[in-house]
């Protein structure tokens, strides 16, 4: 049996968060920590100097007013609240309200076609040859077409539409890379009026179905509109316009031509099923045209209502920077003294393919706000992921670095300000961003900048670590070998563009079965430790997407890095490594499917070439992985919290 890992030398202090053993254990995530924490306390015995005592008042006198110096003025107040943009947050109301003034129209519109065509223009035709082309559709009946007139109808359904519309827009905003917010609204919010003109339509039309046989049965609403057609056509075409606008691929047109086809078949299928007239069909057309309509020019870029920044917005926001700036100018501090404001240099790390150009403009909006009116935006390249811009930056004298990508980018960017104090600022654009997940921050761009730009600066620790093939490298989130590094070597950067963080379960899902790996494993400079895996991660974070945390003890600022060994076998194994996580780490240990250590540097030795990752980028497959801990090495502003 393998010996277990040395104690600590005599005097050493143990971390509270540490129980014996390889496996730790720990309570509810807290705060970082921060330098206030740690303060001593007051020896036992000693007392605070004694404030002078002020004079006692006899009951029922006035407190005379102080006279002991000047009238200290409020803070000041710019009417604004901390993170909150003038330049971003206008637009946004006028575009609803333009939204809410064009439905009424579009209401208006409908309801005033379907009296038109129920009251002067009944005896009018085309009106007057709808009955006629019903009673064609019922004599060229058969049996397959109705079975087919089923299957089409059922594409405008209710619970069809709702359906797809909730899957497409969880899609859009949890598969891409960068969410896709103003699409899914779109999409949403189309749907969703379509369906409330068309309930205020049936209230204010009331129109009989056609005198025919009915192959459905017949709704309590009115035929007009064609509620099945009107519902596909903001789904069916809505989609479509997505497709059209916002994918590049050749094969674009042809599925949005199949997609625009849809409407036109759902509404065919209601007519020769006898359910509507053909007024009818053509309403629920109008009525879904309509609502795309409303909603894209007021949601989607590049249309005229869209909610986006003025085009002044840049001098908006650094005005109001200004005020700000203008504010603390003329405060005094207790002492009458006054504060003058610091000028700010900031330099923004950007990876331009998780980046886009909207989400650039919007963070340098936030920017300009907080008095960074001047900010250069690096651009990473494929040949230098972020570490040569930073410490460009840090020579020209920047205050604080702002970095814009995934893990790799936010792992390069750290190798380089390891031990400088030079604080950072996470921006979340990629794929994982485990770094940002662990420590709660926003996921969207503009809301995490402006989280960390009003934060504190606190010590986070980083890992380091080398192995044969690679230099010596920092990482924030997790070093491994085995499956996981497998699993990030299939997947593609097209498949992670298309499907996001999905797109390694399903590379991961192919390298169960590789076989698994002989290791030796050294901690602390303690005995060798002789274990077969799936897979090693060493994690200076606990946790990764979806919610799932493979090292639930891992913090970033504990001084010190957590090993997670997985050797599941058989699919009772895999259950029992699920449970261990989900318990948060109870039930590992030695010859378990799951076992943990806690150390400051660790030997990994294979007795096999193993695929290796640092913080989500492959590193070649090697035979060895040296690494160990830097507490504090990295400055990372973020949100104060309350202690």
């Amino acid at each position: 049996m393998d010996a277990t890992v040395p104690t600590r030398e005599a005097g050493e202090a143990e971390p509270a968060h540490r129980t014996q053993g390889p496996l730790r254990t720990r309570g509810p995530r807290g705060a970082l920590r921060t330098p206030e924490a740690t303060e001593p306390t007051e020896p036992a015995g000693t007392a605070e100097p004694a404030e002078p005592a002020e004079a006692t008042q006899p009951a029922g006198t006035t407190q005379p007013a102080e006279t002991a110096g000047p009238a200290q003025p409020p803070p000041p107040r710019t009417g604004r609240s901390p993170g909150r943009s003038p330049a971003l947050s206008s637009g946004a109301a006028r575009a609803a309200a333009r939204v809410g003034a064009f439905a009424v129209c579009q209401a208006a519109l409908m309801v005033g076609a379907g009296l038109l065509v129920t009251g002067p223009a009944r005896d009018l035709w085309p009106v007057t040859a709808e009955v006629a082309a019903v009673k064609a559709l019922e004599d060229a009946r058969t049996g397959t077409l109705d079975a087919l007139s089923t299957a089409v109808s059922a594409l405008g359904d209710t619970t069809t539409v709702v359906g797809l519309t909730l899957l497409v827009c969880l899609a859009l905003v949890l598969a891409p890379r960068l969410p896709r917010w103003r699409e899914a609204v779109f999409l949403a919010t189309a749907v969703s009026l379509q369906a409330a003109v068309f309930v205020l339509i049936t209230a204010c039309v009331d129109r009989t179905r056609p005198d025919v046989e009915r192959l459905d049965a017949s709704p309590p609403t009115s035929s007009y509109t064609s509620g099945h057609t009107g519902a596909a056509t903001a789904l069916y075409a809505g989609l479509a316009v997505l497709v059209l606008s916002r994918v590049r691929a050749p094969w674009r047109k042809p599925v949005a031509a199949l997609l625009l086809v849809v409407p036109l078949l759902v509404g065919l299928a209601r007519l020769y099923r006898g359910m509507h007239h053909p007024t009818d069909v053509a309403g629920g057309l109008a009525n879904g045209a309509l609502s795309l309509i409303v909603v894209g020019r007021a949601v989607l870029d590049g249309h005229t209502w869209a909610a986006r920044p003025p085009a002044n917005a840049l001098d908006i926001a650094v005005d109001a920077a200004a005020l700000d700036i203008a504010a603390l100018d003329t405060a005094v501090d207790a002492a009458g003294r006054r504060s003058a404001p610091a000028r700010k240099h900031a330099t923004v790390i950007v990876n331009p393919t998780v980046t886009d150009t909207a989400t650039r403009e919007r963070l340098r909006l936030v920017l300009a706000q907080h008095g960074y009116g001047a900010t250069s935006f690096v651009e990473t390249t494929a040949q230098d992921p972020g570490g040569g811009q930073t410490a460009e930056a840090l020579r020209a004298g920047a205050e604080l670095v702002v970095v814009c990508g995934g893990d790799g980018t936010v792992r390069a960017v750290a190798d380089a300000l390891a031990g400088t104090g030079v604080p950072l600022v996470l921006v979340p654009c990629g794929t994982g961003n485990l770094l940002v997940r662990n420590l709660d921050l926003p996921l969207s761009p503009a809301e995490a900048l402006a989280a960390g730009l009003t934060g504190e600066p606190r010590a986070l620790d980083l890992g380091r670590i080398e192995g044969d093939g690679f230099p010596a490298v920092h990482f924030t989130a997790m070093a491994g070998a085995g499956l996981d590094a497998a699993m990030l070597e299939a997947t593609s950067d097209r498949a992670k563009s298309f499907l996001g963080w999905p797109a390694y379960v399903l590379a991961g899902v192919k390298g169960l079965r590789a076989p698994r790996m002989r290791l030796t494993v050294r901690l602390d400079g303690g005995p060798e430790l002789h274990r077969t895996a799936r897979m090693v991660l060493v994690a200076n974070v606990g946790a990764v997407q979806a919610g799932a945390a493979p090292v639930p003890a891992a913090r970033p600022d504990d001084g010190l890095l957590d090993l997670a060994v997985f050797d599941p076998r058989g699919v009772g194994g895999w259950l029992r490594a699920v449970a261990v996580l989900l318990g948060g780490g109870r039930g590992a240990g030695e010859g378990r499917a799951v076992e943990f250590h806690t150390f400051r540097r660790a030997e990994l030795s294979f007795t096999g070439p193993q695929p290796r990752e640092v913080d989500g980028d492959p590193t070649g497959p090697g035979l060895r992985l040296t690494a160990e801990v830097r507490p504090g090495a990295l400055t990372v502003l973020l949100p104060a919290r309350e202690r």
